[in-house]
């Protein structure tokens, strides 16, 4: 039977379209085809090998952008379900929302962020944008996937509004500015609801898996976290409850129920919100001063105090470091290599790169290096500067 729809949901029948116009398929609703074009993405497959937290080529055990973005993604539909609103949109801003994320995670954005600085800059959002806006090359009559204007609009808006109404638009990043549409995403407004259950999705999923991976690597202990709000909790309910379990059955054990406790407290919370907003439209959910998808605020204090612990013991281990200084090596390296010599980007983009100007041959050099896998971007910088090995 067809779940009922709450007002406040966004209705593929009353998309407000795509840039650039196409005839609706009569098989999918528009969300569905946005998910459908994300996932056929090459910037979606090239997830599979970049860095969540340890770099991908260190065990297969460990999550990837490709995995993480799945497990947002199943998330995102579990709350989108409950709520009433549309699974798919919610799914395709999920799966969509890290394709501009570059090799070796925040190390790798650090990398290219500093030597974009002269250049206009270097944000995965804004180059999330780019990806299916412009990047993506798939289709005769467009650049990009062509996206419905709430898929683009979860996915722009993944951390919120980006500015304030009456701003000077050079608060944004230059890859947002450089879209001929974004105006058009209402970048001072929150999202829908759906964009907004794919953010707290990204939340609920990489809190887990990085103790879930933190604890495999043994950079963490259980012991450690004992005393940690919630995650202690639970961690001491799932021993006493199954004493004789083997440790990975614990962690797992754990994990599922951490994920459960935060679902249901996003669920309570948003319920609430909603019903004292009186949002009755996707609009009035937009048009409200505050989120209406969220933590409450025990459930807030409680993941500040983990991402602490992993700030510290986890993020800041030397291990996890070595990594992440060896990635924003290669990524410098590369960089400055292609900048200060075109003629040795692939053949296919040396055309665009050559003669085009400072600005015009970094943004060249800075998507090819953006796109690029953890693995393909240590096999370029082996072939220019002949470094063996990486242990």
């Amino acid at each position: 039977m067809a779940q009922m729809r709450a007002s406040y949901a966004c209705d593929p029948a009353n998309s407000r379209g795509r840039h650039h116009p196409q005839p609706e398929s009569a098989m999918r609703s528009a969300f569905q085809r946005d998910r459908d074009r994300i996932i056929h993405s090459s910037a979606f497959r090239r997830l599979k090998e970049k860095t969540q937290v340890f770099v991908a080529h260190e065990g297969d055990a460990y999550r990837t952008r490709l995995t993480h973005s799945l497990e947002v993604a199943q998330i995102a539909r579990t709350l989108a379900r409950a709520l009433n609103v549309d699974e798919d949109l919610a799914e395709a801003s999920a799966l969509a929302h890290d394709l501009g994320h570059p090799p070796f995670g925040h190390s790798g954005e650090d990398a290219l962020s500093e030597a974009m600085t002269e250049f206009g800059g270097f944000d995965h959002n804004a180059q999330t944008l780019r990806v299916v806006t412009k990047l993506e090359t798939r289709y005769p009559e467009f650049e990009g996937l062509n996206l419905a204007w709430e898929t683009l609009e979860g996915v722009v808006k993944h951390n919120g509004p980006l500015m304030r109404a009456g701003d000077d638009p050079t608060v944004l990043p230059w890859g947002f500015r450089a879209y001929p549409g974004w105006q058009a995403l209402e970048l001072h407004t929150h999202a829908g609801v759906e964009g907004q259950i794919a953010a707290l999705s990204d939340d609920i999923a990489y809190n887990n898996h990085d103790i879930d991976d933190g604890l495999r690597s043994g950079i963490l202990k259980i012991e450690q976290l004992m005393d940690l709000p919630l995650v202690g909790q639970v961690f001491r309910r799932c021993r006493e409850r199954y004493p004789d379990i083997s440790e990975n059955i614990l962690i797992h054990e754990a994990v599922r129920e951490l994920i459960g406790l935060m679902v249901a407290d996003v669920l309570e919370e948003s319920r609430r919100r909603l019903e004292e907003s009186g949002a009755d439209s996707p609009d009035a959910v937009r048009g409200l001063d505050q989120p209406v998808v969220a933590f409450s605020d025990g459930m807030t204090e409680s993941l500040a105090a983990v991402r602490r612990f992993l700030y510290a013991n986890m993020y800041l281990h030397y291990k996890v470091k070595r990594m992440k200084e060896k990635g924003k090596m290669v990524v410098r390296d590369l960089f400055s290599a292609f900048l200060s010599d075109p003629m040795l980007l692939p053949t296919e983009l040396q055309r665009d790169a050559s003669g085009a100007g400072a600005e015009a041959t970094a943004r060249v050099v800075c998507d090819y290096i953006a796109g690029m896998t953890d693995r393909y971007a240590i096999e370029e910088h082996r072939k220019l500067f002949h470094v063996e090995g990486w242990g």
